[in-house]
């Protein structure tokens, strides 16, 4: 009888089978059934051919997973589809801009958000994942990431999760930047703007309801990256304040080369709640994004911004 119990081996076992078995696991620090990779070709370093690579190395999970590109005017509306459908994680393949409004809609009670390195300064990627290879990172995290909250802050409806810089002094951090990429000219170019712009106002600020101050400028940096904050109780606020010409030049030294933190004009502390206002609206630099500020705004520190499906720890490269 036991000849009769069924087929041969190699047909019981059908190809389509075969190949599912030979799918990778999903990690085991979180429940990831069903995957959404949104991808828009046009952003940053993400290329016209990201939507095909990532709809190969998902194949090789053992998920549902889809890949949605971002296009013109319905990327709101994709974005918002997306996060309101069943999707346990969603992943980021875009500029910086959109990686953030994703992590902001999803919020701390949405899905799980992974931000890939697709924009042109990638600072939350390079804090999350420590890469700018995107397929080492989506890799590394689908075979063995788990859940983590990211701190963040929130001004004018905008939110950001690694830095921003408050005041004249924010057109630093596009120098710095081109610098960083070998790109001199165009570091050049940036450092004479913000120059032009050192002395064209100062901006008033209170932290946590305490003494009104004046900066140059107001640095907020999260816990995530913060070398001098080693938990989420506040975002570190840094004022800088140039007394002369000599004073402003090494602070921009040091924004260029450095650890700005370094330099006399820098004083830090945590807070949780910062009022800012000057006479004309503030340029400003969240998480590498240029925005312009109301005159009046207030930045609140979110402890638990977004949860990112990330490597344990988080890599944190960009530490500041």
């Amino acid at each position: 009888m036991t000849d009769t119990l069924g087929a041969p081996p190699e047909e019981q076992l059908p190809e389509d089978k075969g190949s599912v078995a030979e799918r990778r696991p999903m990690t085991c620090h979180a429940p990831i059934k069903h995957v959404v990779v949104l991808v828009n070709p046009m952003s940053g370093s993400v290329g016209a051919n990201a939507a095909a690579e990532a709809r190969d190395l998902m194949a090789g999970f053992a998920c549902e997973s889809e890949v949605v590109l971002l296009e013109g005017a319905d990327m709101a509306r994709t974005i918002d589809k997306v996060l309101s459908g069943d999707a346990d994680l969603v992943v980021v393949l875009a500029g910086d801009g959109t990686a953030r409004a994703v992590a902001s809609r999803a919020g701390p009670d949405g899905p799980l958000v992974a931000p890939l390195p697709g924009g042109t300064m990638n600072m939350l990627p390079k804090a999350l994942y420590g890469t700018t290879d995107w397929k080492k990172a989506l890799s590394v995290i689908l075979e063995d990431g788990e859940p983590q909250y990211v701190s963040g802050g929130e001004v004018d409806g905008h939110a950001f999760y690694c830095a921003a810089i408050l005041g004249a002094p924010a057109l630093w951090a596009p120098a710095r930047e081109a610098l960083r990429g070998g790109k001199l000219k165009l570091a050049l170019t940036h450092a004479r703007r913000a120059w032009r712009r050192a002395f064209s106002g100062r901006i008033r600020f209170d932290l946590d309801g305490g003494p009104r101050q004046r900066a140059e400028a107001l640095v907020l940096i999260s816990p995530m990256i913060s070398r001098a904050l080693e938990e989420p109780v506040g975002l570190e606020a840094a004022a800088m304040n140039p007394h002369d010409a000599s004073d402003a030049f090494r602070l921009a030294a040091h924004a260029l080369f450095d650890d700005w933190r370094h330099d006399p004009a820098v004083r830090t502390r945590p807070a949780r709640r910062i009022r800012v206002s000057a006479r004309s609206r503030v340029p400003a630099v969240l998480d590498g994004e240029p925005i312009l500020l109301p005159a009046d705004s207030t930045v609140r520190f979110l402890p638990r911004a977004f949860r990112a499906l990330a490597p344990r720890p988080p890599a944190a490269e960009d530490t500041v």
